[in-house]
């Protein structure tokens, strides 16, 4: 019986690990694999067209002691993603807050909003983008059609303005974060919007002693979300504005690309790579470590 038993569970073992096999395949080859040849490359000089020459920490020191635009680059990531990021959140959840309430049409309108941050990130909305906020775009049409602006201005060639272009596309893509707001709203019991009306607390007193403490852990998987997604956005800065004016808008994913695709220095794009990942896991780790001040579970007594 015993032997029996244990033939079933290796047969069921074995077909357990042909099920998953072609995603272990696949994870080998397409992404451990690329991640410990990326860390060697880091260590050497290569052009893709010669063999790879072993240059031990030269482009780390080149990096950190002599190239200036590496730390522009990383200013304006950093600028990018602790301005877009709370602007996206904040945004998500207020119209997560009007959506969770029962009205004619609701579930047309989710769609309708969710719509951007599905084509958001794409090259044709980029296109877009750059064509709405340029010398001729709908932008400088409606602002001097209210008399707000006399003479057209270009806000993506100029360095005050270029970067906040790509700061309002960040936050309108606001629908994945809305819809993981949206299922948090609907767990919170009505119970204790009931109880809090009871002792006289009005909508602003429930939304901040109730919905904010209640949504803390979507809150916090929101954050984790969008700040590395934030660190890696790319297409947006190399399509709309191309990283100028004046180096304004280099976000640090699209230094990489130019110094790893269009000057072929692939150590050298390896090494930024593994810069920003190590950049990634310490804000990562930050957030996590402050989780316990802020965020609040049901099973905790806090």
């Amino acid at each position: 019986m015993t032997f029996k038993r244990k033939k079933v569970r290796d047969h069921e073992n074995l077909v357990g690990y042909i099920c998953i096999a072609p995603w272990l395949i696949g994870f080998f080859i397409f992404t451990l694999m690329p991640i410990l040849t990326s860390f060697y490359f880091s260590f050497t000089k290569y052009d893709v067209i010669s063999m790879p020459e072993w240059h031990g920490l030269a482009n780390y020191k080149d990096i950190f002691l002599t190239d200036a635009r590496f730390l522009k680059s990383l200013l304006v990531t950093f600028k990018y993603v602790f301005l877009s990021v709370p602007f996206r959140l904040a945004f998500a959840l207020f119209v997560a807050v009007l959506f969770a309430q029962k009205r004619k049409m609701v579930g047309l309108y989710r769609t309708l909003f969710y719509i951007p941050s599905i084509i958001g990130g794409s090259v044709a909305v980029a296109v877009m983008w750059r064509q709405l906020f340029g010398v001729e775009g709908a932008l400088n049409a409606i602002l001097i059609k209210l008399g707000l602006l006399d003479n057209p201005s270009s806000w993506i060639g100029n360095p005050k303005t270029a970067l906040w272009t790509l700061i309002i596309l960040a936050a309108w893509q606001f629908g994945s974060p809305m819809l993981i707001f949206l299922a948090g709203l609907k767990q919170i019991p009505k119970s204790f919007y009931e109880a809090a009306s009871i002792d006289g607390a009005n909508r602003f007193q429930q939304f901040w002693r109730i919905t904010i403490p209640s949504l803390t852990p979507v809150i916090f998987f929101n954050f984790i979300m969008q700040t590395i997604s934030g660190f890696m956005t790319f297409t947006q800065s190399y399509i709309i504005t191309e990283g100028g004016p004046f180096d304004s808008t280099l976000l640090y994913a699209q230094y990489l690309f130019e110094k790893a695709f269009r000057f072929y220095k692939m150590g050298y794009g390896s090494a930024l790579a593994w810069i920003l990942l190590l950049i990634i896991a310490v804000f990562t780790s930050l957030i996590f470590k402050s989780s316990s001040y802020w965020v609040f579970y049901e099973s905790k007594e806090n």
